[in-house]
């Protein structure tokens, strides 16, 4: 958030090659996915991310951001889909709310048409 994402990098690693508690775990893993993305480095984040969703399922940052690093990397379809689920599984919006299981349902199909 300070713009010295290139110089957080090597912390990030170091922290987590040395070993973490869990929450500070998720923490350096969110931010080391996000950070290498910001600095364009796609294929790095896409991967970070993905470990941190393997280890922390519960996580819903790690989905969204990862999302992110799939559209950098031009797989639009599955980043929305991430998004739609993310969308339909947490809104408190009513409206949403509503529609919560069309969504969830169209989040894979978003390239599906029916006749």
């Amino acid at each position: 958030m300070l713009g010295l994402e290139r110089a957080a990098v090597p912390y990030y690693e170091k922290s987590l090659a040395l070993g973490l508690p869990p929450e500070d775990q998720a923490g350096a893993l969110l931010g080391l996915g996000s950070t290498y993305r910001t600095l364009g480095q796609y294929e790095r984040s896409e991967a970070i991310l993905a470990q941190g969703m393997a280890e922390f399922p519960d996580r819903r940052e790690f989905p969204v951001f990862y999302a992110m690093a799939l559209h950098n990397l031009g797989n639009h379809s599955k980043a929305m889909g991430i998004l739609l689920e993310q969308l339909a599984d947490t809104s408190a919006d009513e409206g949403i709310r509503s529609y919560s299981k069309a969504i969830a349902f169209y989040a894979d199909k978003l390239e599906q048409t029916w006749e």
